[in-house]
């Protein structure tokens, strides 16, 4: 998967464009060379590898690079942008989410 910085940058929170390539893994982190060019992969937990190749994984990640005290600010960004599946989607992901990073989505979901 994609590093958090550039879930961040795809989603319009950050224009920053990240300058290596990062990605994230279940297994070992390491240093690979694909035609030259180094790729980075880190160990992530699996909750930051959820919903591969879909908008709300990109929002987990995201909201994982910000960090908890940009969380709220992220979410306010972001949420208005998701469809009501991925909001759905993003309400089911909220059990395997850090609550630095589940309370607050849970506070601005309403559902029911």
């Amino acid at each position: 998967m994609p590093c958090g910085g550039s879930a961040a940058n795809r989603l319009g929170l950050t224009d920053q464009n990240p300058v290596r390539m990062v990605y994230l893994t279940s297994g070992s982190g390491r240093w690979l060379q694909f035609d030259g060019h180094p790729v980075e992969l880190h160990h992530a937990p699996r909750w930051q590898l959820a919903a591969p190749c879909r908008k709300v994984g990109d929002v987990i990640r995201a909201l994982t690079w910000l960090g908890p005290r940009e969380v709220e600010d992220g979410l306010e960004a972001i949420l208005p942008e998701l469809s009501s599946d991925d909001l759905d989607e993003l309400a089911v992901a909220r059990a395997a989410m850090p609550n630095w990073m589940a309370e607050p989505a849970s506070a601005r979901l309403s559902y029911g």
